[in-house]
């Protein structure tokens, strides 16, 4: 079975730091990258790239890695000198490896039960059945981290912040890099502004995962029917 566009649009999902630029230049992409992967144009996500021919059929059971995490660049120096920060100390290192943790710790929680629930076996073994998640998330800007530094103060946002999640997606036997993608999300409350904090910055984070779990889970059940 052929890997279908729509499954190559589905599977991958995206941003990196400079994903923004990328995007928005995106006839300025190439074709084909170093690696061999080819374009697919006129995609939902932001930027998808897929070996073309690759065959997925055999694939019943996945190897979710775990996801790395990296801040906007600046991040940190931004909050410390922001006005939600005035009342507290900003972040600190403590904060910042905390944040990462949890929304590595949740990527993995969400993407494992929806592929589970979907009737996949989530595995760590390689194995010829087996298709290699790769996952990060990247450019992410918490605008309003809620930290032991930040005093009992109330910040108001219209977002609690974006991220952006890079996938590459591998035969787990031998390492063929089947396809990658980029594709930022931002959590968005239509212009009215809300009190963020812990509660509310996890619950917009389980949103983004939760649709982007959706999708590769999509995508999956698409390549069996192919």
């Amino acid at each position: 079975m052929k890997l279908s566009r729509n499954f190559v649009i589905l599977l991958a999902i995206v941003l990196t730091a400079t994903a923004g630029t990328a995007i928005a230049k995106k006839d300025e992409l190439p074709e084909v990258t170093e690696d061999g992967l080819h374009r697919v144009s006129d995609s939902k996500m932001a930027i998808v790239y897929a070996e073309p021919g690759a065959h997925l059929a055999q694939y019943q059971r996945i190897m979710l890695l775990e996801a790395n995490v990296a801040f906007k660049k600046n991040w940190a120096r931004d909050q410390s000198r922001g006005s939600a920060n005035k009342l507290g100390a900003g972040v600190n290192s403590r904060d910042i490896e905390k944040i990462k943790n949890n929304l590595s710790q949740e990527f993995d929680a969400v993407f494992r039960k929806t592929l589970e629930d979907g009737g996949y076996e989530v595995v760590d073994q390689a194995a010829e059945d087996v298709l290699l998640v790769r996952p990060a998330i990247i450019n992410l800007d918490v605008n309003a981290p809620d930290t032991m530094s930040a005093g009992r103060s109330n910040t108001y946002t219209t977002s609690a912040g974006e991220m952006t999640l890079y996938i590459e997606i591998y035969d787990s036997v031998t390492g063929d890099l089947i396809a990658k993608a980029l594709d930022r999300r931002i959590d968005s409350r239509q212009g009215y502004y809300t009190w963020t904090n812990s509660v509310t910055n996890s619950a917009a984070a389980k949103r983004i995962l939760g649709g982007w779990a959706s999708i590769l889970l999509d995508a999956l059940n698409e390549a069996k029917q192919q």
